[in-house]
């Protein structure tokens, strides 16, 4: 019988570039609680106290709202991207490109 661990996503994040990349591909999903779970993995990953510190929430707020079943609120959001050094950017999916401009025509 083979033994299965639970996969930790922290484990293979060792730069700057791999927890961006990982937290823009949870984005792309569009799934709070997926986007959640990825942010709270992220914290761990920096250091809970740290980011309760830098983004002015408490370590029990972070864990509670950063679980993939959490649903923090844009505020919570950008305090925690701004405690790990990321910004939020809008893009326009790829399906959508271009349809700014046709609607214009």
């Amino acid at each position: 019988m083979v033994n299965k661990l639970p996969f930790d996503p922290a484990l293979h994040l060792r730069t700057d570039e791999d927890i961006l990349n990982f937290l823009t591909q949870a984005f792309a999903t569009h799934d709070a609680g997926l986007i959640a779970y990825a942010l709270g993995v992220v914290m761990r990953l920096r250091g809970p106290s740290r980011v309760a510190r830098e983004s002015g929430l408490s370590r029990e707020q972070l864990y509670r709202t950063l679980s993939g079943k959490g649903n923090p609120t844009l505020k919570t959001i950008l305090a925690v991207l701004r405690s790990l050094g990321v910004d939020l950017a809008a893009t326009a999916p790829r399906d959508m490109e271009g349809v700014a401009e046709a609607a214009g025509d």
